[in-house]
């Protein structure tokens, strides 16, 4: 009997076969949507989105006098840098760590950003 695509046997021979980092984006980008999340990959500057993902990295900007705290948060499909301004530290915004960030897409040197959104700091799986 032939199988079917999305089967059992096909998602085995998947998992099997594809990388530990091809895996995880892909499980990124299934909670994502599970979520109510929307996919990074499309969203676009300008509108309100919420983006839901993990925090790659996490890093304190001091650029002039007005101090950023700056963080990558990847879904599986793209990362959006996430930027709060005269911020130095937030309780839980760590690398690793899985959040829902909710504001206006922007876009800096070509990379999506989300000035001050709002989050939501999600219970680990």
């Amino acid at each position: 009997m032939p199988a079917k695509d999305g089967g059992y046997f096909s998602r085995l021979v998947r998992k099997l076969t594809s990388d530990v980092e091809e895996l995880d984006a892909d499980d990124l980008s299934q909670k994502s949507e599970a979520g109510g999340a929307q996919r990074a990959c499309d969203c676009r500057s300008g509108e309100e989105v919420t983006v839901l993902g993990r925090l790659r990295s996490v890093e304190l900007c001091p650029n002039n006098e007005v101090a950023t705290l700056q963080a990558e948060l990847f879904d599986g499909t793209d990362g959006v840098t996430l930027v709060w301004l005269g911020r130095r530290r937030i309780p839980g915004i760590e690398p690793g760590r899985t959040i829902k960030a909710r504001g206006r897409m922007a876009e800096r040197d070509g990379q999506k950003v989300l000035y001050n959104p709002y989050y939501e700091l999600q219970t680990p799986a």
